[in-house]
């Protein structure tokens, strides 16, 4: 689960992590007053939206040279013009894609006399089975791009989970950043005060792009990227409140509810599949054979015939599907379940795309005889690969 910046920097200011004074926005009118609330004399007017690259970012319906979705502002009556400018619009950025975002939140921001600008990011490094922070001097900049360009100045330091941060890791952190002086001091309380948040708020993400270094010397969390693991929520009241819908997939919001691992893609082709593992698999072979998969979709191993049936639902809710294609393998998922559910579902919201159905393991006979006997278009498969091209196929026409 995402949250927006100013969330997460309330949950980090919570633990002792150093940010700026700031107030969330809904309304345009409510702006004025937000500012008058910050010191001054500058400030900061940020597009509160669950992608990268806002700074950069346009909105639709401005002139290509407008100021992206994050602007500095000298005054208040400059703070409000930007944000009845901003609040409500679209904004374009390279996360977004093409469709953009719609802001519906802004954060007003003091702001900060900055000296350099660090990148921080802390994640779980399955390579060493540990948390990990991530750090270079490139702070600003995409880090995929430092990643590329200069890979030498990104240094990755594993935290022992029974030690916590140690003060040669700390060592290390400040060596990698240069951070000296009040910086490096700020770095001794910093690191451990986010690798805490980290772990005790179950994050699967903490990335903080710039970590600043102002010009008094210290330091200060400046942008703030915070996920949660979905599956560790449950102790998390809290988070969970900060929940933004908005900001997400109304197909995926549906899929939640019925505990559904749904991803929303860019394809035409719909996919039913028990299994990560096995979803994967069929969306790669989707794309060997030249067609793009709409959807990642495991149903799980346990699911139930309504589960099955909210699962073929959602799926047809897509408007960009033009075909489905069903892959079970019955383990603890039994066909004949799979087959109740996909037979249901069909005969309560029609079926306008081709359907291509692929069932093997538990009471696969079964299965496949409730879908033959169900009076439905469907395209039975023998295997994946079968399976695979055949929808493509009848996608493709």
């Amino acid at each position: 689960m995402n949250i927006h910046e100013y969330q997460a920097k309330g949950v980090l200011k919570a633990f002792g992590a150093p940010v700026a004074s700031g107030v969330p926005v809904f309304k345009a009118e409510e702006a004025a007053a937000a500012a008058k609330q910050l010191p001054g004399p500058l400030y900061v007017v940020k597009s509160q939206i669950h992608a990268g690259g806002r700074g950069k970012g346009k909105f639709q319906g401005l002139a290509a040279d407008t100021k992206g979705g994050v602007r500095l502002a000298k005054s208040v009556d400059e703070v409000a013009a930007n944000a009845k400018e901003m609040l409500g619009r679209v904004l374009v950025t390279k996360q977004t894609g093409p469709a953009g975002k719609q802001v519906n939140r802004l954060y007003i921001e003091d702001g900060a006399d900055i000296d350099r600008e660090l990148y921080l990011s802390l994640l779980v490094d399955r390579t060493v089975g540990r948390v990990a922070f991530v750090v270079s001097t490139e702070g600003g900049m995409d880090i995929e791009t430092v990643a590329a360009e200069t890979p030498d100045r990104i240094v990755t330091v594993a935290i022992d989970p029974e030690a916590g941060v140690t003060a040669a890791d700390v060592a290390k952190l400040n060596g990698a950043l240069r951070l000296s002086g009040d910086a490096a001091k700020d770095g001794e309380s910093l690191f451990p005060t986010l690798y805490k948040a980290f772990v005790e708020k179950d994050m699967s993400l903490l990335e903080v792009n710039p970590l600043i270094v102002m010009k008094n010397g210290r330091l200060r969390v400046l942008d703030a990227k915070v996920s949660f693991d979905n599956n560790a929520l449950f102790r998390h009241p809290d988070i969970v409140e900060l929940r933004d819908t908005t900001e997400e997939d109304a197909k995926e919001i549906e899929a939640s509810k019925y505990d559904l691992a749904y991803v929303a893609l860019d394809g035409n082709i719909g996919c039913m599949v028990n299994g990560a593992g096995l979803a994967m698999a069929t969306m790669d072979i989707i794309k060997l054979y030249g067609a793009e998969p709409a959807n990642f979709l495991d149903v799980g191993g346990g699911a139930n015939k309504e589960k099955v049936t909210a699962a073929f639902k959602i799926i047809t809710a897509d408007p960009n599907v033009k075909g489905i294609l069903v892959n079970i393998f019955g383990g603890i998922m039994r066909c004949d379940i799979i087959a109740e559910g996909v037979v249901a579902a069909v005969k309560e919201v029609g079926l306008k795309v081709p359907l291509v159905v692929r069932l093997e393991g538990t009471n696969v006979e079964l299965g496949k005889k409730i879908i033959r006997e169900s009076g439905l278009d469907v395209v039975p498969a023998d295997d994946l690969d079968d399976a695979a091209q055949k929808i493509v196929k009848a996608v493709k026409g």
